[in-house]
């Protein structure tokens, strides 16, 4: 089942309001539409305040909250965010509890079996009671704030527009109370994003189906991280891990088998993954930037840090701004922080503080294991003995429909995935795991660090009032899920790299095989977690010697112990950073943004290398021409590279679809780094079986005719995209960015429905392994942007206000509201605007201020 998203499925639930719809519009006049624009000027009660806060929001709507209290600034900001983006943080809430089906009916009710049987709500519901007490507060007292808000509407209209359009269809809906379990449930979600290597070790399984596709054909697919070329994150000389506690077993005499009747666990597994909608970000071109450069080597005499997380783009964006501000600071009012988090999360995840600035990029961190189970009735074979499986029923509400009841069935590992896929049956196929082979059905169980309970809570109020490497260290420690890559600057000219996270020790499944690459035999328990990696034993520096720190989701270190992942970036955009930096004398904040706005694609020369010896026809050649003296840059404007830009990519996508025709539609060549490795080691070896063209028989292609075929073929398709001259070409018309709202946005709904949530169109630079990484599919139908930085920052240490940011769209979630996507243009063209965080340079930037006052109290 291929990957579907969220949107597309919610769709179906709205197709039958066309008619409904084209009558409805003509009742959204200004007034309608306005109907849930947030005030933002003058006076408003607020219950729970205690005392006055101030909302001063900028010429593009970011709000400054000022309070004198911890409580009452979360109160606020939590009244701030529904006012913002409320339907947004409602529609999280019911996905990540498994709820979507009482908000939209039928739509979502794939998508509740799976985390339902996942149970990401029931650990939030764990890790309330263990957190600490004052992030309970502040937890509380943002959902106290969002409450408030609640509580000031008619009806659910009065919040979000989107809900009088889904009220067409799923009549009578009624808006639930907000509480901290709906904020830290959302903490799931993103860690079930961010995390790696699942879809590869299921992908595996699935290839060695009836051994139709050979380990070492497989084993190509996922060649190791070049370190000869690309370095990652620490070298050797920053950090040397101590070995307690963090070995890794390797197996000794575990031999290969082929599991019979396991082939349809996996193919329901797959299917109940490809139900889990992508909230913020899945595959090649999910990872980050960010980088950290000391004083000595900046404009400014202190440190510079850049960070833009490159995450699923659509709107409203994934980051709404604050900042805020105790009035006065102290231990009982410790805040003093802004940046960028989630609607629907108090506090800020990505930002700065007084003293510190810290970002993330993903890590792609190896955290869940596949377990093919073998099942009998209600019991599991472990370790020779049948084990009772534990059992749990769950009714699933359906607007509009019937309640459905699921029984979810666990093992010591996890929960049955496979079992969340019913229509899916099991059959007598064979796929490859570790261990030997016995009689019996199966089913695949998942392990994954975020489904027992953790603190990640705690750490993002620990980072937001951290003033030092060791308070920055200590809050790191408990930020368990998601296991990202933390960078750090403070004002006193220091800079730092963390990996926080629970990494699981594990038994290798093979001499020599990457832990966790394959499915391991739940039976027997040789081949169970062993426990976590000691946060000291995970890779850290402060102060290296060379001056700056990249991470841009490449290795982070050559050392195999501790082990964190297999599933890195293939480290061209850190390389291309690392070339920039080095090759400036000293780094400015404008020299900064210029980085994170690179186009230059650094593995192009290797293809293009090849792609001129092959010989065409005069027709092709036209095109071909394109590619000399091409230095790789994908710029979307009318120049020449960006008519090269268009070629290549084309001739990229063509020659991954020959090459890797034999893959199923949902483990196609995408086209990130990881292809960009296969195809050059491939290029070394043209009779490698994969260059074969399997449609032609009697026929056995090498390198030589697929490199041609794919030229020929990005040349006659360009002539009939873009025209026949291929001077004229241009990589942003074929490079566009469409933002879709998520429930209302894609094609399934009415046209005038659509042009009300949606903006589009957007051509853009950059592409695949680029740090202007705005990632697309090559497997798909076009070059459509499908994943993009979701936001920039670069922080000046030396002078906080003259730090800089940019949103994806706009800070509000109201469609025609003017901070909807004031921030498009600017963030298209990296143009990232100031960023107030000093008192003087907040009032100098307000445009409105809001008042928010206990109730009662008199006008002031």
């Amino acid at each position: 089942m291929p990957r579907a998203h969220l949107a597309r499925r919610i769709a179906l639930s709205v197709v039958v309001l066309v008619v409904v719809a084209l009558v409805a519009l003509t009742i959204l006049a200004v007034s309608t539409v306005r109907r849930p624009f947030p005030e933002t000027g003058g006076q408003l009660e607020v219950d729970g305040l205690t005392g006055r806060v101030t909302v001063s929001r900028d010429a593009r709507g970011v709000p400054t909250i000022a309070a004198d209290t911890a409580n009452d600034l979360f109160r606020a900001q939590g009244y701030v965010s529904a006012q913002d983006r409320f339907f947004e943080m409602d529609l999280r809430r019911h996905i990540t509890a498994g709820r979507l089906s009482e908000l939209v009916g039928e739509a979502g009710l794939e998508t509740d079996r799976v985390i339902r049987t996942m149970g990401w709500r029931r650990v939030a519901e764990q890790e309330l009671p263990r957190l600490a007490p004052e992030t309970r507060q502040y937890l509380q007292a943002y959902a106290d704030g969002v409450n408030a808000y609640i509580k000031q509407a008619d009806s659910p209209a009065d919040l979000a527009l989107e809900y009088q359009v889904l009220d067409w269809s799923v009549p009578g809906y009624r808006v639930e109370p907000w509480t901290p379990v709906d904020s830290l449930a959302w903490l799931k979600a993103m860690a079930w994003d961010l995390k790696a290597d699942y879809d590869d070790e299921l992908a595996r399984a699935r290839l060695s189906r009836g051994g139709r596709t050979s380990q070492k054909q497989i084993e190509l697919l996922y060649p190791p991280y070049p370190f000869d070329r690309n370095q990652p994150i620490l070298s050797d000389q920053d950090w040397g891990p101590s070995a307690a506690g963090s070995e890794d077993q390797a197996a000794t005499a575990t031999p290969t088998a082929l599991l019979k009747h396991g082939q349809s666990a996996f193919e329901a597994t797959a299917a109940a993954l490809a139900a889990i909608p992508t909230l913020i970000g899945q595959g090649d071109g999910i990872g980050s930037n960010s980088w950290v450069v000391s004083g000595d080597r900046t404009t400014t005499g202190r440190p510079l840090l850049a960070n833009d997380p490159h995450l699923t783009l659509g709107i409203p964006s994934i980051w709404t701004q604050v900042n805020l501000q105790c009035r006065t600071v102290s231990s009982q009012c410790p805040f003093q922080v802004s940046g960028f988090s989630f609607s629907g999360v108090p506090g800020v995840v990505i930002g700065h503080n007084a003293k510190i600035a810290w970002g993330f990029t993903n890590l792609g961190a190896d955290v869940t294991d596949f377990y093919l189970e073998q099942v009998d009735g209600d019991t599991y074979l472990r370790d020779g003995v049948q084990e009772p499986l534990e059992t749990r029923r769950e009714t699933i509400k359906v607007a509009g429909g019937t309640d459905v009841e699921i029984l979810v069935r666990s093992t010591v590992h996890g929960p049955i995935l496979s079992d969340a896929m019913p229509a899916v049956a099991e059959s007598g196929d064979q796929s490859a795991v570790r261990g030997l082979a016995q009689s019996n059905r199966y089913a695949v169980s998942l392990a994954w660090t975020a489904l027992s309970p953790t603190r990640t809570a705690d750490a993002i109020f620990g980072l937001n009032t951290a003033g030092s490497w060791e308070d920055f260290r200590e809050a790191a420690a408990l930020f368990a899920v998601p296991a990202q890559n933390l960078i750090y600057a403070d004002t006193a000219g220091h800079i730092g790299y963390q990996t926080p996270g629970l990494f699981p020790i594990r038994r290798s499944a093979t001499p020599g095989a990457v832990p966790g690459s394959w499915p391991a035999p739940g039976w027997d328990s040789q081949w169970d977690w062993r426990g976590f990696v000691d946060f000291e034993d995970l890779p850290h520096v402060l102060d290296p010697e060379e001056g700056f720190i990249v991470t841009a989701n490449q290795a982070v270190t050559a050392r195999q112990r501790p082990f964190l992942t297999a599933v890195w970036d293939y480290g061209f955009r850190a390389e291309r950073i690392r070339t920039l930096l080095a090759g400036s004398a000293k780094v400015s904040v404008e020299r900064m943004v210029q980085i994170q706005g690179d186009n230059r694609n650094t593995f192009a020369p290797v293809l293009v290398e090849h792609l001129l010896g092959v010989e065409v026809d005069d027709f092709t050649a036209q095109a071909q021409l394109l590619l000399r003296d091409w230095d790789g840059s994908q710029p979307a404007d009318k120049t020449r590279d960006s008519a090269s830009a268009a070629y290549y990519n084309a001739v990229w996508k063509h020659l991954l679809e020959y090459t890797f025709d034999e893959l199923p539609p949902d483990m196609a060549a995408s086209g990130g780094s990881r292809w960009m490795i296969v195809l050059e080691q491939l290029l070394k070896d043209p009779k490698n079986a994969w260059w074969d063209d399997k449609t032609t028989p009697g026929v056995t292609e090498g390198s030589g005719e697929i490199l041609k075929r794919a030229l020929v073929d990005a040349r006659l398709d360009l002539a009939r995209k873009l025209g026949k001259v291929p001077a004229t070409w241009r990589w942003g018309r074929l490079h566009q960015l469409n933002l879709q709202h998520r429930v209302l946005g894609t094609e399934s709904v009415p046209q005038v429905i659509r042009d009300i949530f949606n903006r589009g169109g957007i051509e853009m630079g950059g592409g695949n392994g680029i740090v202007n990484a705005t990632s697309w599919d090559a497997s798909s139908s076009g070059y459509e942007v499908t994943a993009g930085p979701s936001m920039r920052m670069v922080v000046d240490l030396a002078d906080l206000d003259r730090s800089v940011w940019v949103n994806a769209t706009g800070q509000s979630g109201h469609a025609y509201n003017p901070h909807y996507a004031d921030q498009i243009d600017a963030w298209a063209a990296n143009e990232p605007f100031p960023w107030p965080f000093s008192a003087a340079a907040v009032s100098a930037a307000t445009d409105t201020e809001l008042t928010l006052v206990p109730p009662g109290q008199p006008a002031g």
